[in-house]
C-alpha cells in the first residue's frame, strides 16, 4: 500500500516536515529521513516507566521535550496519574496533527486537564524553570549520534547536559532518548556530577532504540 502525503509544515530552518499515512501506520519525516513512527512505540512508553520506576517519589511535574506522536505523553499519563506534563513542542504543526489526524493514536493525551503544551524551543522551558520538574523525558531529536537539526546538538553536549540537570528538582531524574548508543555522550555522562544508567529496548526482537537515565548528585 502506498504512502499517502496528509501534511506538511515548514520549519525554521527550511526544512519541510512531512505527516504520512499508510494504512494504520503513521510517520513524520524530514526530506527523505524518518524522523518519528507509530509502527513500534515501544521505547517511548519504556521512558515513562523508566522514570516512574526509579523516582523516589511520586511525580508532582513533569517536562517532556518534544511531542512526537503522542505515545510519550500518554504513557506517562497512564503511569503517573498525580503528575501535571508540560510537553514543549517547536514546531506548532505537531501539534495540531496530536489534536487532528493522529489524535487518536495515543487516546488524545493533549485532551485530559493535566497536560499543557509550551510552544516553543524545550530550552526555552528549561531555563524558565530552574528546579521545576520532578521528571524530564528529552525526546527532541534522534539522539546524539543521529541529530537531525543542529539547533538540538547543544542539548548532548555539555551546557545542554548541565541545563536539564538544573531543571530537576533535588532528587529528580531526567532521561534522554537516542535512536542509537553514543560513546560519546557516554562519556559526557561519566565526567559529569551525575549518576547515570543506560538502557537498550528492544524492538521486533532486537536491539531497537537506547534509554539514557540521569539523576544529578547531591
Amino acid at each position: 500500500m502506498p504512502w499517502t502525503e496528509i501534511d506538511t509544515a515548514r520549519l525554521p530552518d527550511g526544512d519541510v516536515m512531512t505527516l504520512r499515512r499508510n494504512g494504520e501506520a503513521f510517520e513524520i519525516r524530514v526530506g527523505l529521513y524518518e524522523l518519528m513512527s507509530s509502527r513500534n512505540p515501544v521505547s517511548e512508553r519504556a521512558m515513562a516507566a523508566l522514570v516512574v520506576s526509579r523516582l523516589e517519589r511520586p511525580i508532582g511535574h513533569a517536562l517532556i521535550g518534544g511531542l512526537g506522536l503522542g505515545y510519550t505523553v500518554r504513557a506517562l499519563l497512564d503511569a503517573a496519574p498525580l503528575a501535571c506534563i508540560t510537553v514543549a513542542e517547536l514546531v506548532s504543526k505537531v501539534v495540531d496533527w496530536n489534536r487532528g489526524p493522529l489524535a487518536g493514536l495515543a487516546g488524545r493525551p493533549l485532551d485530559d486537564a493535566r497536560v499543557s503544551v509550551f510552544a516553543g524551543d524545550v530550552v526555552e522551558a528549561l531555563h524558565a524553570n530552574p528546579r521545576g520538574f520532578d521528571v524530564i523525558l528529552m525526546d527532541v531529536d534522534n539522539g546524539p549520534e543521529a541529530v537531525m537539526f543542529d539547533g538540538n546538538r547543544p542539548l548532548y553536549a555539555a551546557d545542554g547536559l548541565a541545563l536539564v540537570l538544573a531543571a530537576l528538582a533535588p532528587g529528580g531524574i531526567a532521561c534522554f532518548w537516542a535512536a542509537d548508543p553514543s560513546p560519546g555522550f557516554e562519556r559526557l555522562l561519566a565526567g559529569a556530577l551525575a549518576t547515570s544508567e543506560r538502557h537498550d529496548i528492544a524492538v521486533e526482537g532486537r536491539i531497537g532504540h537506547t534509554l539514557y537515565l540521569v539523576r544529578q548528585d547531591g
